[in-house]
């Protein structure tokens, strides 16, 4: 009788150490990706777009997870400074000219693709791209796209995790954004992905 006392009370004493701590508004559920996430990483100036949303992978081959986000955007030149990101153009780059300081003034004939901008952040430590300082972010700009997914890419007979995209308005047309190792290029890639 004593030793079934004995477990008992050990079980009382181990059962509430076992409970999980439900997700409250001081601990929120730090996978989540929402319009409140983009705007403390990017400012304001930005909406997350849920129909499209986000993919995660390592994109700067550093081991560490990275995430692209599908978002909307007015100015991404606006917030850079204060929110330490750099606004890319690796689209119009591959087709001449990408300065984002003037191809960001540039006029989208389509109004569904007007303010389309992909959101990458490099992850750091062991947090990876949900660390409150991330190694890097980026702001992609004028890439016409319906779709984001991250999938493996050869470069330089090397594999590597690349940003896919299933472009708008073109049928049937692929690219990929990818990471060098410097900057982050573009290349179209023809038909379907899957």
């Amino acid at each position: 009788m004593r030793k079934i006392l004995l477990a008992a009370a050990l079980c009382l004493m181990v059962l509430p150490a076992l409970a999980q701590t439900p997700v409250s508004e001081s601990n929120p559920d730090p996978k989540k990706i929402d319009d409140d996430f983009v705007h403390q990483q990017f400012g304001d100036q930005f909406t997350y777009i849920s129909s499209i949303g986000a993919a995660s992978g390592d994109l700067d081959g550093d081991g560490v997870e990275d995430v692209v986000i599908a978002a909307r955007c007015k100015n991404p030149m606006l917030d850079q400074s204060e929110h330490s990101f750099t606004v890319i153009d690796p689209y119009n780059s591959f087709f001449g000219y990408g300065n984002p300081q003037v191809t960001t003034t540039f006029s989208e004939g389509d109004p569904s693709l007007r303010g389309l901008v992909v959101l990458i952040i490099h992850g750091s430590g062991p947090e990876a791209w949900r660390s409150p300082k991330p190694k890097a972010k980026y702001v992609v700009v004028n890439l016409p796209f319906k779709a984001i997914y991250v999938r493996k890419f050869r470069f330089k007979k090397k594999m590597i995790e690349a940003l896919y995209v299933e472009e708008a308005g073109k049928l049937g047309a692929n690219s990929a954004v990818f990471f060098d190792g410097k900057k982050f290029q573009y290349v179209p890639m023809g038909g379907d992905m899957e």
